[in-house]
């Protein structure tokens, strides 16, 4: 796709970059990247797979090479409290569209309490909500209408974790809107509510490497299927 503009088409090994026997080159979707390269489609990419599958470590370390700070914000932002990403930005390089967006955004669950007090100290030219007195929940919707309204790219972190059913549901809605305004997604996680969006690329991460898949055929789903039939069939290995 040489004439593709969305923000990032493909995310390869930087010059001179092989994959090594070191964290985090030992993840199996780290290798595959680092050896073979990823082509990211325009519209919503999902990224599922299990815990320490390697998810998170990619939509992170692409966000900063994007440019965005790694504990979540816009390009512009520079939040830094304590230093915890992996070194895999730096042996990363992005193929940008041609005439893309720069600007982008970094929604990671973990560090949301640190960025909105970060917006409290450094406001912008518009006034933002007081982040710290809504809940969680609230305050992670208020942050998507107040700055997923751009086109660009949008690296998410699990977002769901602050998330109840029906606000899944919405961020499904926010997700489908930021596409059709001409904006890229990356986005890692567990909700097969979050990645049932019609249309949307999905990589399942794995022992395997990156592989991509489809809503149904997902193990997530599967699992998810069979448990909300039957828990007591899972119940019973732990209780």
């Amino acid at each position: 796709m040489p004439f593709a503009s969305q923000p990032v088409r493909r995310v390869a090994a930087a010059e001179g970059i092989r994959a090594s026997g070191h964290w985090p080159h030992t993840i199996p979707a780290v290798r595959q990247l680092l050896t073979d390269g990823l082509d990211l489609d325009p519209g919503v990419t999902f990224l599922v797979g299990e815990n320490g599958a390697g998810k998170s470590t990619l939509v992170e370390a692409i966000a900063i090479a994007f440019g965005m700070s790694p504990e979540g914000g816009s390009t512009g932002a520079r939040l830094t409290t304590r230093e915890s990403e992996s070194p895999l930005s730096r042996d990363l390089t992005l193929t940008r569209g041609a005439g893309s967006a720069r600007w982008g955004f970094f929604l990671r669950a973990e560090t949301m309490h640190g960025y909105y007090t970060y917006l409290e100290q450094n406001p912008g030219m518009r006034p933002d909500p007081q982040f710290h007195e809504l809940s969680h929940g609230e305050g992670f919707l208020e942050l998507l209408r107040s700055r997923f309204d751009s086109p660009g790219l949008y690296c998410l972190d699990e977002p769901e974790s602050a998330l109840s059913f029906s606000s899944s549901l919405a961020l499904v809605g926010v997700l489908n809107e930021l596409t059709a305004g001409g904006a890229q997604v990356l986005c890692a996680t567990h909700s097969p509510v979050v990645c049932s969006l019609p249309g949307a690329a999905i990589l399942e991460v794995g022992e395997w490497g990156i592989r991509r898949t489809t809503w149904e055929d997902l193990e997530l789903v599967q699992n998810w299927k069979a448990y909300l039939q039957t828990p007591e069939r899972y119940l019973r290995h732990v209780l």
